[in-house]
């Protein structure tokens, strides 16, 4: 049928869809919105979402964990390679019975909708068009993979449009779309490095900054990845100003220029340890040393609470600290 996917279903699928797909028809039908059930299935077949609010497909969490256990099945076998034997990748895979530990706690006084990509998840705010953050764990595997970079920037299919910024929206900005969870830190599968050039994962970012001190901190964590095992890592944008710059030329379609860019990484290897960084959203001279703080700081200058599965007293420990020597910068 017309309005079905666009892919095979057996019959314990289908008896599993039916039932709620023909109460969804109904609702739309009377509500005089069968346009919006196209939308609703355009995900590319790799999400069914399983509401609107606010503009924005969210989805459920038995949603979200199916996409992610076939979505983490292709990476796993796209990794396993990375590995010289299985006794090693076994090690890596089990250093923490965390899930998702480089997500934050839930926000509070702020718009929040989640994206589940296949290996980050953004929290976005509808309003500034930006990410509040984008978090992801990075193994070597992700960070050293064979999938090229395509440059392909796109506007999220999981946004309706009139919360979908497209790349045309940065044209003669002066801002360079700005990757948050960038490409090459989604090496491992062509799903991941698409994901990555979703306009939800980038902000407006300074020309030198990006191609500058924030590209340097991202080939330092993927070097780090190399040396330490998985990193947890969460990085997004500062607004100091309760009313920001704003770029973009469609009416009602205005996106917030951060102020700076924060980032915090976390290592649970042999030496536990956390390190943070606040770029401000400019040209930065000097080495990455001159922009690291401890992650309690950049807690403070977001409101966001990091790392929080932590045993309490490990928490404190690590965020507390910033000593770059123990990170080789």
């Amino acid at each position: 049928m017309w309005w079905l996917p666009q892919r095979k279903l057996d019959e314990k699928q289908m008896k599993t869809f039916r039932k709620p797909i023909s109460i969804l028809l109904t609702c739309l039908a009377l509500t005089g919105m069968v346009a919006g059930i196209n939308q609703l299935w355009a995900c590319k077949g790799d999400r069914l979402p399983s509401e609107v609010n606010g503009g924005v497909a969210t989805v459920s969490s038995a949603e979200r964990n199916a996409a992610f256990a076939a979505q983490e099945a292709e990476a796993a076998d796209a990794e396993a390679g990375y590995y010289e034997t299985e006794t090693e990748r076994a090690a890596e895979l089990a250093i923490t019975p965390y899930e998702n530990l480089e997500q934050p706690a839930e926000l509070k006084r702020r718009d929040e909708f989640l994206l589940f990509k296949s290996q980050f998840i953004i929290s976005y705010d509808v309003n500034k068009m930006c990410p509040n953050y984008v978090c992801w764990s990075l193994t070597p595997g992700r960070a050293y993979g064979k999938v090229q970079r395509t440059n392909n920037f796109h506007g999220d299919p999981a946004m309706n449009e009139r919360t979908r910024v497209e790349t045309f929206d940065y044209n003669g900005s002066g801002y360079d779309r700005g990757h948050m969870c960038p490409a090459g830190d989604n090496k491992n599968t062509d799903k991941a490095m698409d994901e990555s050039f979703c306009m939800t994962n980038i902000c407006p970012q300074n020309h030198n900054l990006n191609t500058g001190a924030w590209n340097d901190l991202e080939m330092q964590c993927r070097s780090w990845a190399k040396n330490y095992g998985t990193l947890y890592i969460c990085c997004g944008p500062i607004f100091d100003s309760p009313n920001p710059k704003t770029i973009g030329r469609r009416q009602g379609l205005k996106i917030a220029v951060p102020d700076r860019f924060f980032k915090v990484v976390l290592a649970l290897g042999r030496v536990p340890k956390a390190i943070g960084f606040i770029y401000p959203n400019r040209a930065c001279d000097g080495d990455m040393r001159g922009y690291a703080v401890s992650v309690d700081k950049v807690e403070k200058e977001t409101g966001m609470d990091f790392f929080y599965q932590l045993e309490d007293k490990q928490e404190k420990e690590l965020e507390r600290v910033c000593n770059p020597a123990s990170w080789g910068i």
